[in-house]
Order: structure tokens, then C-alpha cells, then sequence
């Protein structure tokens, strides 16, 4: 008897530890949930329970309502740059990357409390309709547009889904007529590259906006366009610039690299997330004198074409430190169309220095104040008013010059008239 007490004893010691054994290995290959996922869930789930059965405004707790407030402070406390994105959020935030929405293509701005049409874009539908620089946008839809309404409530407006339709009640200045236009929103792409032109003694200007899905092509037609123009160097203007997408940026960066050269890496918490990005263009590199404009508003992936650029040698920096948001965001879909923006790694230039929260350094600073930064902004966006008088009656205030632009300029002239001087050596001297 004492033997076959022994042997049942042993027999379930035996099974206990073949069962932590096989516990530990389930746990180990994610077989069972987390223990400790599984009692934080049932603590959030008592906590909305207790909030939904005795909170005072029944409406205002909806189950619904509890979990997506509940997600919005889970994810958006980890960092300023995760985010959850409810399904019309996400939508825009598609549409920011690709780089195209459903509109009706019109840039509008707010003067003196009312809505103008600052242009129709070429080939779009509001362009098609007949509207003309200088209308002021008075209704959409039958509705007033405000006098403080802000720009982004309007544009909200104007767009919508392609082949839907929207009227836009429109007050023309130069004639006093009231007029309305029922128009058909298709998809309009939004042109990264604002600006393309040669400034004098062959020096190329192009100033890119954004990083999205069709910048990288926008970029190279620019380029191509400068250089069949006889540009023999480049101003690349990337103030303001908030980034975008990582693979936009690393093919922005390309035609300067030869090919198998870094541009760029990121690191993660998975190695999965740790990936180098190398230049896979054939031929040989544009070779020119390049200078990178940057201030506080170049962020993400303008500060990687920036470090790329900086750290290789193949551009002179000039500006203003850089936002330093090194960060990488990883897209993952959930139901109803939302998504969740999740910080999934950091990304490092070339010499594997890390620009998060630091930024990079220009190599000639040249700062410029907030308020000269809106002016030059306002410049910018309207290159079509070249009379000093009717701009600052338009915007109230004159036309000021841009000091980082004129820094490059002079930097590029310099590099000219130093290749351009006899070479001479010091055995040519001679000494008394």
C-alpha cells in the first residue's frame, strides 16, 4: 500500500510539472493570452462598467463612446506623435499622404474675414466652372460660410467624394454679381513641388512642401527640367517642410547618391523595424553645388533628406535648426475604417547620428522671426503679385526680404569664384 502511495504521489508530481512545463511553453509561444493583458482588459472593462451604470448623463456614455475615448488617451499618452484615428481622421490623413483628395480644386485663403478664391487650380472643376481669382466664397451648399470661420471647416467643405456634388455660392468684387456654381468633385493631387525656377548665374531653386506618395516623381521632373535648363547648382528649399513618407523622402534623396550608398536607417523595438535604405538608382549622381534651406518647421522627412545630404558632404546646410522629430510611424488598419499611428522606431542618417528631439544644426545659421517667417510665407504662396504697391495693399505690409535665400545665393557664389580662380600651389611662390 505504502508503495502504490508512493507512485501516485510521484505519478502527480510528476503530471503538475509536465503541466507548468507545458504552461510555460503555451505562454512562451503566445498560445494563451497575457496574464497581464487579461487583467488590465477586465479592469478597464469594470471601470467603464461602473461609468456607464452611474454617471449622471446616460447619453453621454455610450459603450461606444467610453472605448474610443478610452483608445484616443491609451494610445495618444505615449508620445506626441501616436495617434487613433477614428474613420474620418483616418481618411484625411490617407488622402495627406497620397497626396490627393476628392475636391473641386480651388486654393482659397481668409482676408479681412471672408473667403477668396486665391486660384482656380488648371484642369480642375472649379477652374472648368468659370471661377476666377479674387471671388469670395459666400455660401457652400446653401449654407453661409461665416465671417470667422476657419480655413480648415471650409476646405472640409469643398471636399467630399469624387462625382459628388457641391454648390458653391460665389461674390465677384469686380463686377457685384452673386453667383452660384454647382460643381462635381473629382480627385485632385496635391503638387508637392510649389516652386521651379532658375535665380540667376545658373543657380536651380526647388521648394518641395510635403513628402507624399507622388513627390519623389514630381521632384525628379523638376530636377530634370533645372538641369536641361542649364542649372549648375541647386537651392533645395525645405522650410516648413513637416515631412511624410519615409520611402518619398529616401527617393528625393537618390539621384545624389550613387547606388548601394546609405541615405538613411531606421531601428525599432522588433527586428523587423531595423531596415537600411541604400540608393538603387543606376549612373552616375547629380553632381552639382547643392544647399539645403531649413528652419524650425523642417521636420521628419525633410530632416532626412537633410542629414543625408549634411552627413555625405553633398550639400551646405543653411538656416535655421531643424524640428528634430526622428521618430517613425507605423499605420495599422482596424475596423470601421479607423486606424491607429503607432511610433514604431527611430530613424538615423547617415553617420548613425539620431536627430530625435535635437534636430539638425545648419552649417551657416541664419534665423529668421516668426513674424518674418509668416511674411515670407504669405510672399511665397503669391508669386503672381510682383508689384510691391498692390501687394502691400493686399496683404498690408511690403514685400521683405528673404535673408536664408540670400545667404544661399551668396554661399553659391562664393563656391564659383573659388572654382573659377587659377590653381596655384605653394612651390609656385616665391620666397624673399
Amino acid at each position: 500500500m505504502f508503495k502504490r502511495i508512493l507512485v501516485l504521489g510521484a505519478g502527480m508530481l510528476l503530471g503538475v510539472a509536465l503541466a507548468l512545463a507545458g504552461l510555460r511553453l503555451a505562454t512562451a509561444w503566445g498560445l494563451f493570452p497575457s496574464r497581464d493583458l487579461s487583467r488590465s482588459s477586465t479592469y478597464v472593462r469594470e471601470v467603464m462598467r461602473l461609468v456607464q451604470e452611474n454617471y449622471v448623463d446616460e447619453k453621454a456614455v455610450a459603450y461606444d463612446s467610453l472605448a474610443r475615448n478610452a483608445i484616443h488617451g491609451l494610445v495618444e499618452s505615449l508620445d506626441p506623435h501616436s495617434e487613433f484615428l477614428e474613420e474620418k481622421d483616418n481618411l484625411e490623413f490617407e488622402e495627406d499622404l497620397t497626396g490627393e483628395f476628392g475636391g473641386v480644386g480651388l486654393q482659397v485663403e481668409t482676408r479681412q474675414n471672408r473667403v477668396v478664391v486665391i486660384a482656380p487650380l488648371a484642369g480642375t472643376p472649379g477652374e472648368r466652372a468659370g471661377i476666377q481669382r479674387g471671388d469670395e466664397i459666400v455660401t457652400i451648399d446653401g449654407k453661409s460660410v461665416e465671417t470667422n470661420a476657419s480655413m480648415d471647416s471650409v476646405v472640409s467643405r469643398l471636399r467630399g467624394q469624387p462625382k459628388t456634388r457641391v454648390t458653391v455660392g460665389l461674390f465677384r468684387p469686380g463686377t457685384r454679381e452673386t453667383l452660384s456654381y454647382t460643381l462635381v468633385r473629382e480627385v485632385i493631387r496635391i503638387e508637392s513641388v510649389r516652386d521651379v525656377k532658375i535665380i540667376g548665374d545658373g543657380v536651380g531653386y526647388i521648394q518641395l512642401t510635403e513628402f507624399s506618395e507622388h513627390t519623389a516623381e514630381q521632384f525628379d521632373q523638376a530636377l530634370d527640367r533645372l538641369l536641361r535648363e542649364g542649372a549648375t547648382s541647386l537651392i533645395l528649399d525645405l522650410r516648413n517642410n513637416p515631412g511624410g513618407l519615409l520611402d518619398a523622402a529616401v527617393e528625393v534623396a537618390e539621384p545624389f547618391f550613387k547606388r548601394g550608398e546609405l541615405i538613411v536607417s531606421t531601428k525599432g523595438r522588433k527586428r523587423s523595424d531595423h531596415e537600411e535604405y541604400r540608393a538603387e538608382l543606376d549612373g552616375d549622381p547629380v553632381d552639382v553645388p547643392v544647399v539645403v534651406l531649413i528652419n524650425a518647421g523642417s521636420a521628419s522627412a525633410a530632416e532626412v533628406v537633410t542629414g543625408a545630404l549634411k552627413d555625405t558632404g553633398r550639400a551646405v546646410v543653411i538656416g535655421e535648426r531643424s524640428f528634430g522629430k526622428g521618430s517613425v510611424q507605423s499605420i495599422f488598419k482596424l475596423e470601421n475604417g479607423e486606424g491607429l499611428r503607432l511610433t514604431t522606431g527611430r530613424y538615423f542618417t547617415p553617420a548613425g547620428v539620431s536627430i530625435h528631439e535635437r534636430g539638425i544644426a545648419p552649417h551657416v545659421e541664419v534665423v529668421m522671426t516668426p513674424e518674418e517667417d509668416n511674411k515670407l510665407a504669405r510672399q511665397r504662396s503669391r508669386p503672381d503679385i510682383t508689384d510691391p504697391q498692390e501687394f502691400k495693399a493686399r496683404f498690408g505690409f511690403e514685400p521683405i526680404a528673404d535673408r536664408q535665400l540670400d545667404t544661399a545665393l551668396a554661399v553659391l557664389k562664393a563656391h564659383r569664384l573659388l572654382e573659377a580662380r587659377p590653381a596655384r600651389t605653394l612651390a609656385a611662390r616665391r620666397l624673399p
